[in-house]
This record gives C-alpha cells, structure tokens and sequence, in this order.
C-alpha cells in the first residue's frame, strides 16, 4: 500500500484490493486504513502499536540495566539470554541478542534513538547518570514545549527523555499541523 499526500487535507491511497485506481480520502480515513486498527489482545506481546527491538550483547545485563537507570519492567523473559520484552508506561521494547546480522550499535555511527517521555526530565536525568548512563545532552528547555535530555546506555543505544512543560502549537515554533487535532473544549 503506498500513500502520498496531495494537500493538509487528502490523501491518495492505492488499496491493494483494488486493482490501477487511486481513491482520495480524508487523512482520518488513511489513518485507520493504516495503522489505527484495534489490536487483538495477546498477553505474549505487548500492548504498543510500535515496539522497537534493540540489539545487545547480552540480554541479561541490558534488561537489568534499562530497569535500573532508566526505569523500564520487564515484563516477559524469552529464554535464558535470548529476548526479553519490556514496558515504560503504555510504551514498550524489546530486548534482543546478537544473532545472525543483528548486532548493537558500532562507536561513532549514530542510526536510531528512542524518544521516551517522562514527568520529570531532570530527576531522570540525575538517576540515569547516578547509574552509569552517559549524558550526551543536559535536560534542555525546547521553544516547542519540552525539556529533553539525551544518554547513551550501556551498548551505545542513544535516548532522549522529554518531559512536556507546556502544550504549544507547532505553528508557534515554525512547525506545520498536517492532521487536525481536536483540543477538548474549555467552555461549559
């Protein structure tokens, strides 16, 4: 299924089903065409739509550690040194060995990072480094309305942890609203 955006308000999308013809949609039409389906429980995976898998040398030890300093749970162990799932409120990640291509990341290559939210970027910030993470960037106030951190972690993975200090439109900072987002109603 491919999806180009034609304006703020239309996409085209090809539906697999319908052979050569492009049918316009709204975007909330494309969202739940893509990706906003209700899951089906599974207490085997975790309840997060998006879950990455981050590769360490050994499983063990980073588990230990991301429930340590950055205050994961772990919350399913899949063999002894093999895999390991675990959660930071309604998020989730899992925990992988090296194994055939997969590998952790290399010194000085840079090709993800995980962002995480938390309610109290400064307090996190002093607990991960009390438990040997690697600052790479002080807790930061943000024009858009977020104090951010980053750290490196024991295998080289690089986070940031943002704490929302204010609700501010993207418009006030230069960026673009693509899709409308309701705001709740402050009057009566």
């Amino acid at each position: 299924m491919t999806v180009e955006r034609y304006t703020t308000t239309t996409v085209s999308c090809r539906l697999g089903s319908v052979p050569k013809t492009d049918r316009k949609v709204t975007q909330i039409d494309a969202l739940s065409t893509l990706g906003s389906r209700t899951m089906k429980p599974n207490r085997s995976i975790p309840r997060a739509a998006v879950i990455p898998v981050l590769i360490y040398p050994d499983v063990r030890e980073a588990v230990s550690w991301l429930c340590t300093a950055f205050g994961f749970v772990e919350r399913v162990q899949i063999g002894e040194d093999h895999r390991s799932q675990l959660s930071y409120g309604d998020g989730a990640l899992i925990v992988g060995d090296v194994r055939h291509e997969r590998r952790p990341p290399r010194p000085g290559e840079v090709t993800h990072s995980i962002m995480v939210r938390v309610e109290d970027a400064i307090d996190h910030c002093e607990h991960a480094r009390a438990h040997g993470a690697t600052i790479l960037m002080e807790p930061t106030d943000f024009e858009y309305g977020e104090r951010q951190y980053s750290a490196e972690d024991l295998a080289g993975h690089q986070w940031t942890f943002s704490q929302t200090i204010a609700d501010v439109a993207p418009e006030e900072w230069g960026g673009i609203s693509v899709q409308h987002v309701e705001q709740p109603s402050t009057s009566g």
